[in-house]
């Protein structure tokens, strides 16, 4: 489990495709520090499995489901990625319960800065958007963010159109997370409060009763 507070802003050091997944190797000294083969890091939100570490750096298999379902299969070399090591038993939760698997993707429609914070506007599909609340929690590329804004497309009862949410980042994040960089028109990964999942599941069951 992860807490969607980014560690460190790695580096794509190494990209292998290969017949239908990849394999990837990340620059990213501080959480490669105590990796080890089978240890798990998200990487822009997405939960890796480490198969080899070198020095500063560790190599990870993609399966062509991650590759197809988040901004994995864009990555090249020399791009930034946010990473993050998985929350140890007893530590602190500083931001939502982040699994590392992506829902789907998104597209930054909109951004404008504001008084010391800066606003982006992001798509949603139609089948995630009834798990997206104001002030509720959603991890973009891996970074715990709560929503500031939401269209009336949006949430339950939402039209199948989809529609957007807006998330409201501080000077920390934009200078310590790839969503610093993003432009419109950019890809993100998504992933929405699980929580929020397990409710809609436990309670259509009841329903069938």
């Amino acid at each position: 489990m992860f807490t969607g507070i980014i560690e460190e802003l790695g580096k794509v050091a190494g990209l292998d495709r290969l017949a239908g997944s990849a394999r990837i190797t990340i620059y990213g000294p501080l959480v490669a520090a105590g990796a080890a083969p089978g240890s798990s890091i998200a990487v822009s939100g997405v939960c890796l499995t480490v198969t080899e570490t070198d020095g500063g750096q560790f190599t990870a298999d993609v399966m062509g489901e991650t590759l197809a379902r988040s901004t994995l299969g864009a990555l090249f070399p020399g791009g930034p990625v946010n990473l993050e090591r998985p929350v140890p038993a007893g530590g602190r939760l500083d931001g939502h319960i982040v699994q590392g698997h992506v829902d789907g993707t998104g597209v930054i429609t909109g951004s404008r800065p504001a008084d010391r914070w800066h606003v982006l506007r992001i798509s949603i599909p139609a089948e995630l958007s009834r798990y997206i609340a104001e002030k509720g929690s959603v991890a973009v590329d891996g970074v715990s963010l709560t929503v500031s804004g939401v269209s009336q497309s949006t949430g339950p009862g939402a039209a199948d159109a989809g529609g957007w949410f807006e998330v409201s980042l501080i000077p920390e994040t934009l200078a310590r997370t790839t969503l610093g960089a993003v432009a419109v028109g950019d890809q993100v990964n998504l992933e929405v409060d699980v929580i929020a999942k397990y409710v809609e599941r436990l309670l259509a069951g009841g329903e069938r009763r």
